[in-house]
């Protein structure tokens, strides 16, 4: 399989390396001083995209993937603002694309697990649930793309919970609210933990990543499911069948 690369960073670089353990070729790799490769022929070649890039660029980066015919694979997180438009022209046929806000196999088992415990302890009012997520330095955004997914995962199954809020300077979210805390630091790859808090006891659950090789792995499977899918809007849900 062809595959070019958008974005060319660490996660770049690890992709490239799975991808050529998996016997697929890398036509091209852009980044942030070769941005006109996306209207190349060694672009339109590629038979998947796999995209990850900064939030500011990464609708742009779509929808040149979109006029050039090439189905992409996007972990790039704090852009969804725009997914609606996106939705529309996956429905319309004018692309193909997958989007998650994490590619680890690990982490996505973690959230339909997290989505079980959601649905049995929606039962128990005394427990009330929190969130943490801690990632490197780098990351401009917060909370998470895969801590919004988690808590949005849990919200849907708790029914006294009516969305997430970071906590403010004296660290309340309203009553409501799933609260979401976030800690920058080093170059961690990635830790996500839901709490379950009562009097008597504390439920934790913990995803930890132990480098972004398993998030690389992860894409390029992705990019393999998605070549030759008819045009659409996919998920990681899709890929994996949960």
């Amino acid at each position: 399989m062809k595959i070019a690369i958008i974005g060319y960073g660490r996660m770049g670089h690890a992709v490239e390396e799975v991808a050529r353990e998996r016997g697929h070729s890398i036509v091209c790799t852009i980044d942030n001083h070769n941005t006109d490769m996306l209207e190349s022929e060694a672009f339109r070649s590629a038979d998947v995209a796999i995209e990850f890039s900064q939030p500011k660029v990464a609708l742009s980066n779509i929808l040149a993937s979109f006029t050039a015919g090439v189905p992409v694979v996007c972990g790039t997180t704090g852009w969804l603002e725009s997914m609606p438009s996106v939705r529309m022209m996956c429905d319309k046929g004018l692309g193909t694309l997958l989007w998650s806000s994490n590619f680890s196999i690990g982490v996505n088992v973690f959230k339909a697990v997290n989505r079980y415990m959601a649905h049995l302890l929606d039962k128990f009012p005394q427990y009330s649930c929190s969130m943490e997520e801690v990632h490197h330095i780098h990351k401009l955004d917060h909370p998470s793309g895969t801590a919004i997914t988690l808590a949005e995962t849990i919200v849907d199954e708790v029914k006294r919970l009516d969305g997430w809020q970071e906590p403010d300077a004296a660290g309340a979210v309203a009553e409501d609210k799933l609260p979401i805390a976030h800690r920058r630091e080093g170059e961690v790859p990635g830790i996500h933990t839901v709490s379950w808090d009562s009097e008597a006891d504390t439920l934790t659950f913990t995803h930890s990543a132990k480098s972004r090789r398993g998030f690389a792995l992860g894409a390029v499977l992705a990019a393999e499911w998605l070549k030759d899918r008819k045009p659409g809007l996919y998920t990681i849900d899709d890929m994996l069948g949960f």
